[in-house]
């Protein structure tokens, strides 16, 4: 984590889901059933085995999930890194768009609660861990982004726009 008054980021390692982690094992496991039936069989077995060795390697790039916050320049940059050698920009936010940022949980949250916004989540996705440590951007009214950010990040983005972001 590195940071000054223009430039901060955040890695966050995101858990899997465990549909994801099981189908990845099963098609591990139909590859190497594939591998025999190409060696018995012939031809037909090297078209499963190519399927399945396929389907295996995009499931283990899901598997292995990084997110990764960027500010800078009232600008915030997340990247999602799979498997630890693909980066892919999945968002830019620009800070002056923000309507409101704050813990998830947070009463400052209530009036967006009714409202159908494009839920876009940036966090570790852990099931009820104590404390929350996720924080919801309400973006450009149309968005809400769900963030696992440091301390560092949050106050970067408040020192900016301090009337928008709430710690509480």
């Amino acid at each position: 984590m590195a940071s000054d008054n223009n430039y901060v980021e955040c890695l966050v390692a995101s858990k899997a889901s465990p549909v994801i982690t099981l189908l990845k094992y099963i098609t591990l496991i139909l590859a190497i059933f594939s591998f025999l039936a190409f060696i018995l069989i012939g031809f037909i077995g090297l078209i499963f085995l190519v399927l399945f060795g396929v389907a295996y390697y995009f499931l283990s790039l899901n598997a292995n999930i990084e997110f990764e916050y960027q500010y800078c320049d009232r600008e915030i940059t997340v990247d999602k890194i799979l498997n630890k050698s693909k980066r892919k920009n999945v968002g830019k936010y620009d800070v002056a768009k923000i309507e409101v940022m704050a813990p998830s949980r947070s009463y400052h949250l209530d009036e967006y609660k009714n409202k159908t916004l494009k839920v876009l989540d940036y966090s570790a996705r852990e099931k009820n861990p104590q404390p929350d440590p996720t924080y919801t951007i309400i973006y450009d009214g149309k968005e809400k982004l769900i963030l696992e950010p440091d301390s560092d990040l949050v106050a970067a983005i408040k020192n900016v726009a301090p009337r928008k972001v709430f710690t509480d």
